[in-house]
This record gives C-alpha cells, sequence and structure tokens, in this order.
C-alpha cells in the first residue's frame, strides 16, 4: 500500500508560482519609479536648502556690515565671512556666489556636481537665487523651470 501525501507537503503549484511572480512583478513596477521620484525630490532640496540658508546668512552679514559679503568669504567664519560650505548639505550640488564690487547685490547658483545619480533629473539642473529673492531654475535645455522646480 502506497502512503499518500499530504497536499500542503507537496510544493506549490506552476499557477502559485506565476500568481507570486505577477505580483511582484506589478509591485516593483509601482515601487522604483515612485522611489526614483522620492530621490529627484530630495536631490533638489538639497539644493533649495543650501541656497536659501546662504540667503539667510546674505541677509545676517548685511545686516552687521552695510553690504554682503563677498564671494570669496563664502567659506570663512563669521564675522568675516558667511561660514557655509561651497557644496550644498549632502553634497549633491556646488554652491556658487557671486557679490557686486560694491557690496549691494549678490547672487548664488547651484549646479550639480558631476555625479550619475544628480545627473538623472534634467527638469531642475540649476538652481539660483539673488539678493532680491528672485528665484530661478532652468532645465538641461536652459529652458525656465522655476515653477516646478522650486516648491
Amino acid at each position: 500500500m502506497m502512503a499518500t501525501t499530504p497536499r500542503a507537503a507537496r510544493g506549490f503549484t506552476l499557477a502559485e508560482m506565476l500568481t507570486a511572480l505577477v505580483v511582484v512583478v506589478i509591485v516593483t513596477a509601482v515601487a522604483v519609479p515612485m522611489w526614483r521620484n522620492h530621490q529627484v525630490r530630495i536631490r533638489r532640496a538639497d539644493a533649495i536648502g543650501a541656497l536659501l540658508a546662504l540667503q539667510a546668512e546674505q541677509d545676517r552679514f548685511f545686516g552687521q556690515n552695510a553690504r554682503y559679503a563677498a564671494a570669496t568669504a563664502l567659506t570663512r567664519k563669521p564675522p568675516e565671512g558667511l561660514g557655509l560650505t561651497a557644496s550644498s548639505a549632502h553634497g549633491f550640488y556646488e554652491i556658487e556666489l557671486r557679490t557686486a564690487d560694491d557690496g549691494l547685490a549678490w547672487s548664488a547658483t547651484a549646479r550639480p556636481v558631476a555625479r550619475q545619480d544628480v545627473e538623472a533629473d534634467t527638469r531642475c539642473v540649476q538652481f539660483s537665487i539673488d539678493h532680491l529673492g528672485m528665484r530661478r531654475a532652468i532645465d538641461a535645455d536652459a529652458r525656465e523651470r522655476t515653477a516646478d522646480c522650486w516648491r
């Protein structure tokens, strides 16, 4: 007499395996683009945060000195400079500061560092801000994208 094996001990059927595979593919197809969009937003926030911090420090410097800090003073410690770094907090962007000769105007630009993951964001490639608080962003083709990027 032959012993029968209970159904639970025999394993999975082909239909069960294919169903599980389809579920994994669907979840992956939804999750990966969402994760990539989240990463892009994090990088953009890194640039915006660095520029807003620079704006706040320039305003503080102006209040104490009746002029804005020179471009060379970006990384110098207060009271001679702004005490900032030349890159964003997470290092995705480099910050460039330009100041007028009379010290009464400035502008700053955040450009992505040469990294594969940053360069993938072609919609918001470069961010900038100036002493008047005017914000600007451009895409990889140098088209205006301020409304999309400065959110």
